[in-house]
C-alpha cells in the first residue's frame, strides 16, 4: 500500500501554539515543531500534506511551514469536538486513498537509520490495511494512551495482528482484556502517536458522528479492527509529548544528544547537575 497522502491534527485547545515553538535541530539549525514534522513527513515520500487547525491560526501556521507550504493544505475545525472529529474534516481530502496520521504535538527519534514513520510505512508498503504504530508500555501510563490487543505475527519480529483496542484503559480493564503474549508483566501495547489507515476509518467516523458531541477516534479504530486486518508495528525510538510538563525540554535534550555537539551539550547537563544539587 503506497501512502501517499497525510493528515496532521493540529487544531485542539493544547495544540493551538505547541506546534509553532522552535527547537535547534541536530544539524544546528532553527526550525518550529510543525516543519520537523513536515520535514520527516516529505523525507518518507508523502506527496501532500493537511493540517487541521483551528479558525483563525492558518496565518500563524502558514508563517511556521513556509518552506513546505506549496504542499500543504489546511483544514479548519469550527469546534473543538474530538480527535475522530478532527480527523473526519480531512475526509474530502483523503477521499478513497490511505492515508498517514500524526499529531501536531508529538515528536520523534529513531534509534536506527531509518526514522520512527519511515519504519512504520515500510510496514504498510507490505498490506492493504490499517497499521499503527506501537511500543510496550508501563501500566502507569495507560491512562495516556489507546492499548491494544494483538497476537504477534509468526516469523517477523515487532509486528502484531491486533483484535481490540480501548482508550486509555484501567490496568484491571487491562489485565482482563488487553495482554499480548510475549510482552514483560505489567506492560501493553500502547499506541505512539502515528497511524497509516484506510478510508475505512472515515466510514466508521461518519457513522458516529452526533451533532455537537464530541467524536473520538480509539472507537473507530476498534471497529475497523473488527471488520479487516488491522496490524500493529513496534516502533524502535523515542516519542516525545511537547504538551506533557518539560517535553519541550525532552524533545530538545533528544535532538542535541544526538547531533555534532553531543558531547558539549553532555558536558553542559552534567555542570547544571551539579552546580544545582540540593
Amino acid at each position: 500500500m503506497k501512502i501517499k497522502k497525510a493528515v496532521i491534527t493540529a487544531a485542539g485547545p493544547n495544540q493551538l501554539h505547541l506546534p509553532l515553538q522552535t527547537l535547534v535541530t541536530p544539524s544546528g539549525n532553527t526550525e518550529s515543531v510543525a516543519e520537523l514534522i513536515l520535514d520527516e513527513i516529505f523525507a518518507a515520500g508523502i506527496e501532500t500534506v493537511a493540517i487541521v487547525i483551528a479558525p483563525g491560526t492558518e496565518g500563524d501556521f502558514s508563517a511556521s511551514v513556509a518552506q513546505h507550504l506549496d504542499k500543504v493544505t489546511f483544514i479548519e475545525q469550527s469546534k473543538a469536538l474530538g480527535y475522530g472529529h478532527a480527523v473526519l474534516q480531512a475526509r474530502e481530502f483523503t477521499g478513497s486513498d490511505p492515508f498517514l496520521l500524526m499529531m501536531s504535538d508529538h515528536l520523534y527519534l529513531s534509534f536506527g537509520s531509518d526514522s520512527c514513520l519511515q519504519q512504520l510505512l515500510t510496514v504498510a508498503s507490505q498490506t492493504d490495511g490499517p497499521v499503527s504504530a506501537v511500543q510496550p508500555t508501563h501500566e502507569s501510563k495507560l491512562p495516556f494512551y489507546g492499548t491494544i490487543a494483538a497476537t504477534p505475527v509468526a516469523g517477523q519480529q515487532g509486528l502484531f495482528d491486533v483484535s481490540h483496542i480501548i482508550e486509555k484503559p484501567t490496568p484491571t480493564v487491562a489485565e482482563q482484556e488487553l495482554i499480548v503474549p510475549g510482552l514483560r508483566a505489567g506492560h501493553y501495547l500502547c499506541f505512539f502517536g502515528m497511524h497509516v489507515l484506510t478510508p475505512a476509518v472515515m466510514d466508521h467516523l461518519e457513522k458516529s458522528l452526533v451533532e455537537g458531541q464530541n467524536l473520538p477516534l480509539t472507537p473507530s479504530l476498534a471497529a475497523t479492527a473488527r471488520s479487516e486486518k488491522y496490524l500493529a508495528c513496534e516502533i524502535e525510538g523515542l516519542r516525545f509529548n511537547i504538551g506533557e510538563p518539560y517535553g519541550l525540554l525532552r524533545a530538545q535534550l533528544g535532538m542535541a544528544l544526538s547531533g555534532e555537539s553531543r558531547d558539549e551539550v553532555m558536558g553542559t547537563i552534567i555542570e547544571l547537575i551539579a552546580a544545582t544539587r540540593p
